[in-house]
């Protein structure tokens, strides 16, 4: 009788050879990787959270973006409560590189919490050209969300 790995250990199998190889879990997970970025630059970008009459508010307010390209986010936090920062489309289909420092996933894969008084770094590969809106919603402040803009532009060279 041969010995088979079992079906739940078979993706974590999968995922170890991976990283042995170097490659991104995300990518994996997903079965097919992203295109190559429009650009290899990857430019930093800072988000930073505030509260203001108790609700969140994120700076800037329209974040400009390169379109299909790889960028580091780097999100400060100066709020008293968690902060989830949602971008419909951006944190979905392995587009998050890497995340690190006091960043969350959200189970729903539509955003990232970062903890009270938090930062961290989001590498990510951005969507398509276009406009967007984003959304930070704190924990304690659901109701009253705090929108702004994402504009991605086609990237330069």
């Amino acid at each position: 009788m041969r010995h088979r790995p079992s079906r739940r250990l078979a993706p974590a199998l999968l995922l170890a050879a991976g990283a042995a190889l170097g490659l991104p879990a995300a990518a994996l997970a997903q079965g097919k990787p992203l295109p190559p970025p429009a650009s290899d630059v990857m430019p930093p970008v800072e988000l930073t959270v505030e509260m203001r009459d108790g609700h969140p508010v994120c700076q800037p307010s329209e974040l400009r973006l390169p379109a299909d390209t790889n960028v580091a986010l780097n999100v400060v936090s100066r709020a008293d409560q968690p902060v989830t920062i949602t971008m419909p489309g951006q944190f979905e289909n392995g587009r998050v590189l890497h995340a690190d420092g006091d960043l969350v996933h959200v189970a729903s894969e539509k955003g990232y919490t970062v903890k009270r008084e938090g930062r961290g770094t989001l590498r990510l590969r951005t969507v398509s050209a276009g406009e967007k809106s984003f959304a930070c919603t704190g924990a304690n402040s659901r109701s009253n969300p705090f929108e702004g803009k994402v504009i991605l532009t086609p990237p330069a060279g």
